[in-house]
């Protein structure tokens, strides 16, 4: 069995799915929109089968113990060299985006580095 995909709700859905359009090559499907309920979203799919849905609704709450919250403990990005995620890492930052762990070998033998993207949502890169 497979996870078919993953989502998070969102305040700025256009600026979520540039940021990883541009850093993690995602490929963005035409903006669903359900008029009804206010409703927009994207599936932005990455390598294979890997999807994340990117939601906005006019009832979303702030970050709380509601279902109806943004974000997510952290979305990780495996790049497949330790070179990648230390390029990745330092072009994140230098466009603004906080470094919150610079790249390094965990202790549980992991390359890694963490960053927060859009809304302060963590986002781990890894080999």
């Amino acid at each position: 069995m497979n996870i078919d995909h993953m989502a998070m709700y969102v305040q700025d859905l256009e600026g979520c799915k540039l940021f990883f359009e541009k850093y993690f090559g995602a490929v963005a499907n035409d903006l669903y929109h359900n008029p009804k309920t206010g409703l927009q979203t994207y599936f932005l799919k990455f390598s294979e089968d890997t999807r994340l849905e990117i939601i906005n609704r006019p009832d979303m709450k702030p970050k709380t113990s509601s279902l109806l919250q943004t974000g997510y403990i952290h979305l990780a990005f495996s790049t497949g060299s330790k070179e990648a995620v230390d390029d990745l890492t330092q072009r994140i930052q230098t466009d603004g985006y906080e470094v919150i762990s610079a790249p390094r070998t965990t202790g549980d033998g992991y390359y890694e580095s963490c960053i927060l993207g859009p809304e302060n949502n963590q986002i781990e890169i890894t080999v």
